[in-house]
């Protein structure tokens, strides 16, 4: 049986991409007859407090010599020290979903400070895993990584259902995404009220607990904009709950400003469903031009002009419509995604 230790903060089950994309490789590999150990650190992780940050560390330095060491990207940079000190004794692989100094609301400093101490990890790591070829750029570009040290790993999509839309004359746009600073909810909801004029309703999905103080403010900026009797914050949504949700979209809606897959975007494609969104990180790899529209990010008046574009123009949304059916075609299964991560793991072992 092949050992493997996966060092991830938080709760496994949070319904966010990274986290779901863990849990998709933890029990693939566990299903594979992989003996998968899951060091699970607080989650307060990427800002640890002392006394988390000192228990993450002691976790490693249990971690028996030679075993193979996944560590999230969330706990990666402030477990830089760890990763040196243990990097000659076991396979530490990195797993980057993005980098942390990308993040949005951050102050320079902890921009800086992020920057510096992921290069300094993935620098130690033995082998660094991404789910996008953008990254895989970044870091190499930005980050001194080798590109013979990275594999691109990309996110798989479940059997999604086909979208039939509202069904109504008003259209039903989605947004799937924690209420963080940077997933850009302002920069949307002030492009969707200047488009009032047009029949639609927007739902919002979304952990509204993980950063309280956004999720607040976005709230409170709809009310202000005189459209939050159309706009639905709906938290987070089990997986068949939102197989429902994606059934009755006529319009998968992003803002973001940065996104390292966007594994909502897939599997809004994978519905059939078309997508107007922010051209940033990998969505550009991720949405191709026949299945929807890409704006700049922050400029909520591209936006606007690409929604504006979709509701009054029926050839362009059918257009688009039938080329995000196509993509349907193309979906990468979750087996699939397993498969090259034990190939990855395997290969590893080999080199060592």
């Amino acid at each position: 049986m092949r050992e493997l230790h996966f060092v991830i903060p938080g709760d496994l089950d949070t319904l966010t991409g990274g986290y779901i994309y863990d849990k998709y490789i933890l029990d693939g590999l566990s299903g594979r007859g992989w003996d998968v150990k899951c060091e699970l650190l607080a989650n307060t992780f990427p800002f640890p407090r002392s006394n988390d940050l000192e228990e993450a560390s002691q976790k490693i330095g249990k971690i028996p010599d030679s075993s193979i060491v996944i560590i999230d990207g969330l706990a990666l940079a402030p477990l830089a020290e760890s990763v040196e000190k243990h990097s000659k004794r076991l396979v530490v692989v990195g797993l980057v979903h993005h980098p942390l100094a990308e993040e949005t609301g951050l102050t320079v400093a902890q921009k800086s400070e992020f920057e510096i101490r992921e290069r300094r990890a993935l620098g130690a790591c033995t082998h660094v895993i991404v789910t996008s070829s953008t990254t895989a750029a970044t870091l190499t570009r930005d980050y001194g990584v080798p590109r013979k040290n990275i594999d691109v790993i990309e996110p798989g999509v479940g059997e999604m259902p086909i979208s039939v839309g509202s069904g109504t004359s008003s259209l039903s746009l989605l947004c799937v995404g924690t209420l963080t600073p940077r997933k850009g909810h302002k920069v949307l909801l002030t492009a969707l009220a200047s488009l009032r004029m047009f029949p639609w309703t927007l739902t919002c999905v979304g952990d509204l607990g993980r950063d309280k103080q956004t999720s607040v403010c976005v709230q409170n900026y709809a009310a202000k904009l005189g459209i939050l009797n159309r706009t639905c914050f709906v938290g987070t949504l089990s997986t068949s709950k939102m197989g429902g949700v994606f059934r009755c979209t006529d319009l998968f809606v992003s803002a973001s400003y940065y996104e390292g897959y966007g594994m909502a975007i897939a599997e809004a494609l994978a519905s059939g469903i078309p997508v107007v969104a922010t051209g940033v990180g990998a969505v550009p790899v991720t949405v191709p031009e026949k299945a929807g529209l890409l704006v700049p990010a922050g400029d909520s008046r591209a936006l606007a002009s690409a929604l504006r574009r979709f509701f009054y123009e029926p050839r362009l949304r059918y257009r688009l419509k039938g080329g995000a059916r196509g993509c349907r075609l193309v979906r990468r299964s979750w087996s699939t995604v397993v498969d090259c991560m034990e190939e990855t793991l395997i290969n590893l072992t080999k080199n060592e």
